[in-house]
């Protein structure tokens, strides 16, 4: 999608605005479905940086979702519009199963949605 769906960035903007992780949604992207709750984009990085430091291995990385710009309360300004949308306890969706199990975390750019719903998708062995 090279414009977002404004219904979409509309969402986006609440999810930030009331700092609110219960939406839950399932999206289109080349390559993938994604379905999980959306989370506003501090209290994403502020968990991604929390997955990367307890890494032995990957700890640095923390420093990159922990800037400056990103400390305190950093609501978007009137007339800013999300992005981008920030999945946790999320899933790629393939085949009859979602990737990985437990959930994960996705970053996805809004202008690459190509169609989308309200809901977690989910499969059953029933």
């Amino acid at each position: 999608m090279t414009h977002p769906d404004d219904l979409l960035v509309a969402i986006a903007a609440m999810v930030e605005s009331r700092h609110s992780s219960q939406m839950s949604l399932t999206v289109v992207v080349p390559g993938a479905v994604i379905t999980g709750r959306l989370a506003p984009e501090a209290l994403w990085k502020e968990r991604v940086a929390e997955v990367l430091r307890d890494s032995e291995h990957l700890g640095q990385f923390a420093a990159a979702f922990t800037s400056p710009q990103d400390a305190g309360d950093r609501r978007p300004e009137h007339g800013d519009k999300p992005t981008h949308l920030h999945f946790h306890v999320a899933r790629i969706l393939q085949g009859s199963f979602g990737i990985p199990d437990t959930g994960g975390m996705y970053r996805v750019a809004l202008a690459d949605v190509s169609a989308w719903t309200i809901g977690d998708i989910g499969y059953s062995d029933q």
